[in-house]
């Protein structure tokens, strides 16, 4: 694991339990002129591109308050070693989840923008799902790093947008990895369903760790990676609720046009009704004498 040393803002690296045990996240939107791994330590590059902004002033707040390391995606990733971008983006859930905080920052909120925290882009891409249900503490920053509330402060209006249990919002204890085996496939799909990402592949990607799957990464496969997902979804699990689609959003067959489909879905959005979807009780056996 790649991490920016907060002090002297240099990428250093760990492995295993040598990872440090405190470290700040960053989650954004990706703009313009992101700084990359390549850029980090070459001053020039670094002041030239306008997203070296919000690395800094992660570095600035995670020191504050008092961590030494810092992990953000754009300069934390060598992206021109495949190998190593096809294991951060299996391992993601889990930096997320050992991460102290995450800072959430919403790049359209705040200053002269007049864009409610609710209507923020930040909420529509598909990454940054499992970027707020994950950590185990989330803080939400407007465009001049002015601090929004916790997620637990902000958990009616993150619940409401979101539709994601509010249980998930408030938590600050609980493993979520130990939480989402007790949410319905269908459900924790229907979660992604409104949200986008830059790549057709990645709306299956970036969703590995909240269904607990490793695959590897087909760039140029298209929706063949969502039937991968959930395929590998199937192996894991017994949950039948992951053909629990539906064409329509309504569900009502009388308004699903006369295309046919295979027996999984190919897209997050056919689980969009299956937002309050509960999960059926388990079996019990019967000793027959």
């Amino acid at each position: 694991m790649k991490l920016l040393n907060c002090t002297s803002l240099e990428i250093e690296e760990y492995y295993g339990s040598s990872i440090p045990e405190k470290y700040a996240i960053l989650s954004h939107t990706w703009e313009s002129g992101e700084a990359s791994f390549q850029d980090v330590g070459n001053t020039e590059a670094m002041a030239s591109k306008p997203g070296w902004a919000k690395i800094n002033q992660t570095c600035r707040l995670a020191l504050e308050q008092g961590y030494s390391y810092a992990w953000v995606d754009t300069c934390c990733i060598d992206k021109t070693n495949f190998t190593e971008l096809v294991e951060a983006i299996n391992s993601m859930f889990k930096w997320y989840a050992r991460s102290t905080i995450c800072y959430a920052y919403l790049a359209d909120v705040g200053g002269a923008r007049t864009t409610r925290l609710q209507d923020s882009r930040w909420f529509t891409r598909g990454w940054t799902l499992q970027e707020l249900i994950v950590p185990s503490s989330v803080e939400f920053y407007d465009v001049d790093w002015k601090f929004l509330g916790t997620r637990a402060d902000l958990s009616d209006e993150l619940q409401e947008r979101t539709g994601i249990d509010k249980e998930f919002l408030t938590n600050v204890t609980e493993s979520v990895e130990d939480m989402l085996p007790d949410i319905p496939i269908a459900r924790r799909m229907s979660w992604a369903a409104d949200r986008i990402t830059t790549r057709e592949e990645d709306l299956a990607y970036c969703l590995l760790g909240v269904f607990g799957v490793n695959m590897p990464l087909l760039y140029g496969e298209g929706s063949r990676a969502f039937i991968r997902l959930q395929e590998e979804i199937i192996k894991e699990t017994h949950d039948t609720s992951i053909f629990a689609w539906s064409h329509s959003k309504t569900a009502g067959l009388s308004q699903i046009p006369q295309v046919y489909f295979g027996i999984l879905a190919t897209s997050p959005n056919m689980f969009a009704f299956a937002k309050t979807l509960e999960k059926a009780p388990e079996k019990t056996s019967v000793e027959v004498c």
